[in-house]
């Protein structure tokens, strides 16, 4: 128990340390002390808009977003026994694309710019809606991710249909930036509408740790222990959605985060799907502040995206986790 806690303390202590960097390092890097002062409104005014209204805002959407992907992932892996599942595979990621390409198509953000996440959130919304009328009919973990793959099956042609109505080259190069994902510029009035939804998703998962346990020996066993599985999987379908739905709205598509931690997060600390749930938003955290930093890199051309840089990241990291696995199966 005290190995657990001294490793969920260390992951925190690398997200708060990298969360710091995330904050100094940029085109203009500043130093610690100018950078406390800001935070407390007293450096010059420069200073004082480049962290409070620039960079905070990019650190702590980068902060819950990771978490939400994170612990979603871990939850859903859990949920349904399948170590391939993602915040992907219920359809809500595909569902937000289609609400913000719908919002860019009909050129709703020269009006407010909030229309695309508002828009991203509806269609996340609509998918979890769904997800919440089957998961109230069907128990069957079969039958949600079915319906979970069609959701994002519909949407993705959803999506490839805007886009090749689309008239406006703008429009579709606007429409592929945001599908990459990004943290850049993004304000407090981002953060203020992304992490009420990814905290009531948390909030929706609470306390589901010991109830995977019991259902990873198998939904007979978990039911004889008491635990409604029924509710179980609403609460952690559901509840993924909405959280995930909020990332997805603030930042766009970002890839492999909840597919990966979960793997990386069982390596470092237990192969148990209660226990791995915590440390999943903390590696999520970590994984995209750091994803996010690295797209500060200079480079030719345009800017690297932040869902290019998680894909880069997490692909190769996956390939090495399935041959660390099946070597460990020999």
């Amino acid at each position: 128990m005290s190995s657990y806690i001294n490793r969920n303390i260390l992951l925190l202590v690398a997200l708060i340390i990298v969360s710091i960097a995330s904050l100094l390092i940029g085109r203009t890097d500043i130093d610690v002390m100018s950078a406390v002062k800001a935070l407390f409104g007293a450096a010059d005014q420069p200073i004082n808009i480049i962290i409070t209204e620039l960079r905070l805002p990019r650190v702590l959407l980068g902060v819950f977003i990771g978490a939400a992907l994170g612990i979603s992932g871990a939850a859903l892996q859990g949920v349904l026994r399948n170590p391939l599942a993602d915040p992907g595979v219920i359809g809500v990621t595909a569902s937000a694309a289609l609400g913000a390409v719908i919002a860019i198509h009909l050129g709703l953000q020269l009006i407010w710019p909030l229309f695309i996440p508002v828009f991203a959130m509806s269609g996340a919304l609509i998918a979890a809606f769904v997800l919440l009328i089957v998961s109230l009919r069907e128990s069957s973990v079969l039958t949600l991710i079915l319906v979970g793959i069609g959701i994002s099956s519909l949407a993705m042609a959803g999506v490839s249909l805007v886009m090749n109505i689309a008239e406006s080259p703008m429009s579709i190069r606007d429409m592929i930036m945001w599908m990459l994902g990004s943290l850049e510029n993004r304000t407090m009035t981002d953060l203020m509408l992304a992490v009420p939804f990814i905290l009531f998703g948390w909030l929706m998962m609470i306390n589901v740790g010991q109830g995977l346990n019991a259902l990873s020996v198998g939904e007979d066993t978990a039911q004889t222990m008491g635990i409604n599985t029924s509710l179980l999987k609403l609460r952690i379908v559901v509840g993924s959605a909405i959280s995930v739905g909020g990332a997805v709205a603030a930042c766009g598509s970002i890839g492999f985060v909840g597919l990966v931690v979960p793997h990386m997060v069982r390596g470092l600390i237990s192969n148990e799907p209660g226990a791995i749930l915590l440390p999943s938003a903390l590696m999520g955290g970590l994984l995209l502040t750091l994803a996010d930093l690295a797209t500060r890199i200079p480079t030719p051309g345009a800017t690297l995206q932040l869902g290019v840089v998680t894909s880069l990241i997490g692909a190769p990291a996956f390939l090495f986790i399935v041959y660390r696995t099946k070597k460990s199966m020999r």
